[in-house]
């Protein structure tokens, strides 16, 4: 029993190895697009830093990598995950999207953010910073619904 414990072990551990050799995509550009939410709309200080500290990382072209990142399959998990945020929403790409859309993307931004669902709860585990206080929370749904109008 315990040589099969072992090598399950051995075989687990060589495995591990191999997969740090497996690239992932890197979700990170020193350009800001005109079609950025930044360049489409007039964004107070403020709002800009909660912005950048609490949604860009996976809502954008540019995500700043924790030190986790270089191991797997914790970076396959956040490359999964940037991409469908990205999908769902991408500030870098906002300006592009229809009037439309982009009216659909401010009210579930809304929703989103009034109801606690975002930052999402495993992301501010990690990122203490990107938890809205009261007052923060209080200021992004205000600026938000400005948009609206």
């Amino acid at each position: 029993m315990k040589k099969i414990i072992k090598k399950t072990a051995i075989v687990l551990f060589v495995i591990f190895l191999i997969i740090q050799f497996i690239p992932t995509k890197i979700n990170q550009s020193t350009e800001i697009l005109s079609t950025d939410f930044t360049k489409r709309y007039e964004v107070p200080n403020n709002i800009q830093t909660m912005l950048k500290t609490s949604c860009y990382d996976c809502h954008s072209n540019n995500t700043k990598y924790p030190w986790y990142n270089k191991i797997q399959p914790v970076a396959w998990f956040l490359e999964n995950h940037i991409k469908e945020a990205k999908e769902e929403l991408n500030f870098s790409e906002f300006g592009s999207y229809s009037p439309k859309k982009q009216n659909h993307k401010l009210d579930e931004i809304i929703d989103e953010v009034k109801e606690g669902k975002m930052p999402l709860k495993s992301y501010k585990i990690m990122h203490s910073d990107a938890k809205f206080s009261d007052k923060e929370r209080k200021e992004f749904l205000e600026y938000f619904n400005k948009l609206m109008n």
